[in-house]
């Protein structure tokens, strides 16, 4: 997991959080984080795909997210919102990137935005999603962890 990766999910949950706030559009925002500098050793391709991907997605990803949830999401705190709905578009549209290291940037970037206990609901709700839409991914680990356990 590279720094600039991480930061670029850092500044896509601020981004998100003040789309959810204020809707401007997206493009709107982008430009305003660029010239703000705060995607300075950021990688912008991979903000730029979150943040208008997202915003294109959300009713998918919502509805993906919506029955792993103890309530609305629309009653969900906007920060923990962000966090969710970014977590579930990586899981969702970005097969690319394995789901532990979507599962470990939002626990982490929780642990500094969310509230004190806000990392075990991101982290419950986006398993839940991870093994809903990573089924093959889901089934290599398991496979690899009882491999694991056999030689032991």
């Amino acid at each position: 997991m590279s720094k600039e990766r991480s930061r670029s999910r850092r500044a896509a949950v601020q981004a998100l959080y003040q789309w959810s706030i204020s809707a401007q559009p997206a493009t709107e925002i982008i430009t305003q984080f660029q010239e703000e500098g705060i995607l300075d050793k950021a990688d912008h391709a991979l903000f730029e795909k979150l943040v208008e991907g997202l915003i294109d997605e959300v009713i998918p990803v919502d509805q993906a997210l919506s029955p792993h949830l103890s309530r609305e999401i629309a009653q969900v705190d906007p920060v923990e919102k962000a966090l969710l709905r970014l977590g579930g578009f990586e899981l969702l549209y970005m097969p690319e990137i394995p789901y532990r290291v979507v599962l470990n940037e939002y626990i982490n970037l929780s642990k500094t935005f969310g509230s004190a206990k806000s990392h075990q609901f991101i982290n419950a709700a986006l398993d839940r999603v991870a093994r809903e839409t990573r089924t093959v991914e889901f089934a290599a680990h398991d496979k690899q962890k009882k491999q694991h356990k056999g030689r032991h």
